[in-house]
């Protein structure tokens, strides 16, 4: 007996979706014979009729009905795999992955990857969200294929680095803080008595860059959302992209604060975020496009090595 084929599964939908035997013969080119050739088949390899043959037109059976919509995903996996297959066979990489920058502005990013995903549909998308240098690092040992990151971590020099945007961090406290009640602009010996949320570094690669952190007591945190939260909550102040607090300053559950200094500096720090790949790794097709998708709004110059920033890995 001959086993299931893909023509009896293509026969099968066909004679479900025209209604009869004679109309899926005229829209699969074939002889109406041979329409029923494969669904004798087809029945006898399932063990079920399909349909039945009772009217004047064939109608599917309760066992039909319940194996249509199976055979449909069948064949949709089948050109699924021969579209993946001809991509591959045209130098399209299988598989992309992507580590980003916890403080990039992810409304940036959601409209390049959702064209993306119309684009490459076969493409298996991976994407990682990391903190600082940890960001650099499962780009350079991780092997992952393209990075938005904040370009201050050792090792710079194996990377091109394409700068994107700029994140603004501002200085921000719960409205029961003290600090939040203190006349601004509040000088570093005020803000260095209170506890202070300190974004951490997970990776190596930013070890000992510890600018921007002031308070006598801190408390180190690898999660952005988890600062985020414990500021809510009043349990210290910090400091925080300003894209991700804007909502929480105009309805009042942050307060900003306006220190004199920071860390040194008199105005609180930019952390420029890059587009980066490995100068060893060639990107694909898919990878190519990404890149330029990503660019296309804010197109930068590229750059080899270390980009000179005004802030640190311990982002206070």
């Amino acid at each position: 007996m001959e086993a299931l084929n893909l023509v009896q599964l293509e026969t099968f939908v066909a004679v479900a979706e025209a209604g009869s035997f004679s109309a899926a013969a005229r829209t699969l080119g074939r002889a109406q014979s041979a329409v029923s050739y494969q669904i004798q088949g087809l029945e006898a390899q399932a063990g079920v009729e399909l349909f039945d043959r009772t009217a004047y037109r064939p109608v599917l059976s309760e066992a039909g009905r319940a194996l249509l919509a199976r055979a449909r995903r069948i064949l949709e996996d089948v050109e699924g795999f021969r579209y993946e297959a001809r991509g591959m066979a045209g130098g399209l990489e299988p598989e992309l992955s992507l580590v980003i920058e916890a403080m990039f502005p992810m409304n940036r990013l959601l409209g390049a990857l959702t064209d993306f995903q119309a684009a490459f549909p076969t493409v298996r998308t991976r994407v990682r969200v990391e903190t600082l240098g940890a960001a650099a690092e499962v780009l350079l040992d991780d092997g992952a294929d393209l990075g938005l990151i904040i370009t201050f971590a050792d090792r710079q020099e194996e990377l091109d680095t394409m700068e994107l945007t700029e994140v603004e961090l501002v200085a921000v406290a719960a409205p029961a803080h003290p600090l939040a009640r203190e006349a601004a602009p509040l000088t570093e010996d005020q803000m260095r008595e209170h506890l202070q949320l300190v974004l951490s570094d997970r990776s190596s690669l930013t070890r000992g860059q510890d600018r921007g952190v002031i308070g006598l007591r801190t408390w180190r945190l690898a999660d952005l959302g988890a600062k985020h939260a414990m500021l809510l909550a009043g349990l210290g102040w910090g400091s925080m992209p300003r894209h991700m607090v804007l909502d929480d300053l105009a309805e009042g559950r942050l307060v900003e604060l306006k220190p004199v200094r920071w860390g040194g500096m008199t105005a609180m720090p930019r952390l420029p975020v890059a587009l980066a790949r490995r100068k060893t790794h060639t990107l694909g097709p898919a990878g190519r496009w990404l890149q330029a998708r990503l660019l296309e709004d804010c197109p930068g110059q590229t750059v080899s090595g270390k980009v000179s920033l005004a802030s640190s890995a311990s982002g206070g």
